[in-house]
């Protein structure tokens, strides 16, 4: 299973899905964590509009099973046209602090499952994820007129 959060830094979870520059995707096989990647994400602009980016699109890939401590930098093609969810579109779960309600119905139509929290840290997401406690609050989908 693949879980997927929008950050800037890769520690926090950004407040708002559509700014953050990053996904950090977490690879989970039960209570482990085989792998986590930091994934460049397409980022919404102020107009409503998504600013694409004409470079190569990177992502960091940690395997902590494997490589302890080594973290390995992969490089995929950027194609303009994609959708922010486009990197995440092997993920099963989202994990953000807010979003707006168009976003929010596209991710759920693409199949994800969308948890809003009020949690900070990726790292406390995931373990209250993981521990089966973590509840999303939909009040924090942002109505859009």
């Amino acid at each position: 299973m693949k879980v997927a959060f929008p950050t800037d830094d890769g520690e926090t979870i950004s407040a708002h899905l559509g700014r953050a520059n990053y996904f950090k995707v977490f690879t989970l096989e039960g209570e482990n964590i085989l792998q986590y990647e930091q994934r460049t994400k397409p980022v919404h602009g102020g107009d409503g509009q998504h600013e694409h980016q004409d470079h190569h699109e990177h992502q960091e890939l940690f395997e902590p099973e494997k490589n302890p401590g080594n973290r390995i930098e992969l490089e995929r093609p950027h194609v303009g046209g994609v959708t922010m969810f486009d990197p995440i579109s092997d993920c099963q779960v989202l994990i953000a602090r807010g979003m707006g309600e168009p976003a929010y119905n596209h991710a759920t139509r693409q199949g994800l499952e969308v948890i809003l929290t009020s949690e900070k840290t990726i790292e406390n997401a995931l373990k209250i994820y993981q521990s089966g406690e973590l509840t999303s609050d939909m009040r924090r989908v942002h109505k859009h007129s």
